[in-house]
């Protein structure tokens, strides 16, 4: 018995195959028999792109370029937002450091 080696589908592919259910009307079966992957991850690829249509940003890395766009971008607000912390905690120091010397 040979182990069939993890295969790994860009986003563009995931949106594609769940929009064959979603759009196209195609069965879940029917498109994972065409598309020869499973029935399991194409299943989720459909609720995933049901849920980003719904304007909700998933936490798995998203299918829509919409969506996409939303998580780099929050991604970018969480990063400023640990440097300005680390900013501000460094000016305090500073400057409570700069204090101590003036005393």
């Amino acid at each position: 018995m040979t182990k069939r080696q993890r295969r790994t589908f860009s986003s563009e592919f995931k949106m594609d195959a769940a929009s064959l259910v979603l759009d196209q009307g195609y069965s879940i079966a029917e498109a994972a028999r065409s598309l020869d992957i499973g029935e399991t991850a194409l299943r989720r690829w459909v609720d995933q792109l049901k849920i980003e249509r719904g304007g909700i940003t998933p936490t798995t890395k998203a299918l829509t370029p919409e969506q996409q766009r939303i998580q780099e971008l929050e991604a970018r607000i969480n990063r400023l937002e640990r440097e300005k912390s680390i900013l501000k905690k460094a000016t305090a120091l500073l400057m409570s450091d700069e204090l101590e010397r003036s005393r």
